[in-house]
């Protein structure tokens, strides 16, 4: 151990291997893709109007009314207590979907979960605090990649275990609960970090040696005085953290990746919470199997290869980038409304397929164009601020359009909303992208008329 009682963690085979533990078996999920038929079917005999607009508006107000203070809590508190609460509170969700019964229940899962997704951000930022930048590279593909492998794992099994073993949705509860228990256990274990992004970080800068000349306190005016000095560096990194977000949006193109970024979020956040019970009007449960699992992990994987794609292909962004984002959130809306209009379920599940793949494209191109011009500390503090921005959005779109306080619209007409949303996106950044590529030609217009005159 070192001086302040924290495990040594020079090595990084160690906790790399026990978080990508933890992050393989939370998302080893089998029954996530079935929650809308588990929740309507004879083990809760909700209605789906209950589940659209009481149970499941409830993960979107919890994400955002916990996202910022977790968001400061975890650095602050060394992301490994933050690890270790989101894998109590996926047991918790679990023991609740299993066990408890009734609308008021189910809400209280919900805003459990909501406290699972803010604390994600814990379990990315965990590794850059206990491995040498040499590493981040390796140890950043490591624990994405095993998201994913979880993620499609979870996804085909449970698949296979409705469709070829006729296994109840009860069960596969009971299997995923199993697995976030495994995933709890491998939290306990990783190393504690004695460095962060923000607190700490700064922390170890301040000198300490006078502080440490007269070791034995001789009243309570030392500890009164190290609670101010706490308080007065807690307060300080606020300040910093404001100044630095300033430098974040100072840049026009960054404004408007983020921008980007949060609205089409928000609207992906929306679809992926209702999307099962547009497929539960397509093609009730009761009556056909159902193909939620395979469909994910399939678009999964198609998402993965968009992501992987974008690495190898040469454009320059700065230039084309707004026109892409036009593109395929235009390619999202026509997936959004192909699915509204459709009666197939086959052609409910193609559209949700276009519709993953093409977003997984575009934000892992809007990642990389906003990680590319800010350091590792900014780059997470602006992720989180796109992330709160997303969920305030998604808020909106949820208190208008979902719940009975706003229009309480019927599944089919609230998927018509999503697709005129991402149209209205994509007019945004064609607008956008026709003023960049109309003020290149009349530069480069000026430009040869200034070179032609010199002659």
């Amino acid at each position: 151990m070192d001086g302040s009682g924290c495990i040594n963690t020079r090595g990084w085979v160690y906790p790399t291997v026990l978080l990508c533990l933890y992050g393989f078996f939370t998302f080893v999920r089998p029954s996530e893709p079935f929650l809308t038929p588990y929740l309507t079917g004879p083990d809760h005999n909700l209605t789906v109007e209950q589940v659209t607009n009481s149970v499941f508006p409830v993960w979107t107000y919890s994400y955002l009314a916990i996202l910022f203070p977790v968001f400061l809590l975890t650095d602050y508190l060394r992301y490994k207590p933050v690890i270790i609460l989101q894998g109590l509170c996926y047991i918790i969700v679990w023991v609740l979907l299993l066990f408890a019964e009734g609308v008021s229940a189910m809400q209280g899962m919900e805003f459990v979960y909501g406290m699972v997704t803010a604390t994600e951000i814990a379990y990315y930022a965990y590794i850059y605090s206990v491995v040498d930048a040499e590493h981040y590279q390796k140890v950043t593909s490591y624990c994405r990649c095993v998201t994913l492998v979880g993620f499609t794992v979870a996804a085909v099994l449970g698949q296979i275990l409705v469709s070829l073993a006729g296994v109840s949705y009860f069960y596969l509860n009971v299997i995923t609960l199993a697995s976030v228990s495994v995933a709890f256990v491998a939290s306990i274990f990783l190393p504690m970090p004695s460095k962060t992004m923000f607190f700490h970080k700064r922390m170890e800068k301040e000198p300490v040696q006078e502080a440490s000349s007269d070791p034995t306190p001789q009243n309570g005016q030392d500890v009164d005085k190290e609670k101010d000095t706490a308080n007065s560096h807690f307060f300080k990194v606020l300040w910093l953290l404001c100044k630095d977000l300033k430098r974040c949006y100072s840049s026009k193109e960054l404004i408007y990746w983020s921008l980007w970024w949060a609205l089409a979020t928000a609207g992906y956040y929306q679809v992926g919470n209702y999307v099962q019970v547009l497929w539960e009007h397509v093609e009730p449960a009761q009556n056909a199997t159902v193909y939620n699992g395979g469909v994910e992990a399939v678009s999964t994987f198609l998402g993965a290869l968009a992501s992987l794609a974008v690495g190898y292909v040469k454009v320059n962004w700065e230039v084309s980038g707004e026109l892409a984002l036009a593109i395929f959130s235009a390619v999202d809306a026509g997936a959004l409304f192909l699915m509204d209009y459709s009666t197939n379920i086959w052609m409910c599940y193609a559209g949700y397929l276009i519709f993953k793949a093409s977003y997984m494209l575009l934000i892992t191109i809007a990642t990389f164009q906003i990680a590319v011009n800010l350091s590792m500390e900014r780059y997470a503090l602006m992720f989180g601020v796109n992330t709160f921005v997303a969920l305030a959005l998604q808020t909106i779109l949820t208190l208008i359009v979902v719940d009975p306080r706003g229009l309480a619209l019927d599944i089919v007409t609230q998927f018509l909303v999503y697709g005129c949303y991402f149209a209205v996106i994509t007019g945004i950044f064609f607008v956008r992208s026709m003023y960049i590529l109309i003020s290149l030609y009349c530069k480069k217009s000026e430009d040869a008329i200034k070179e032609q005159t010199r002659f």
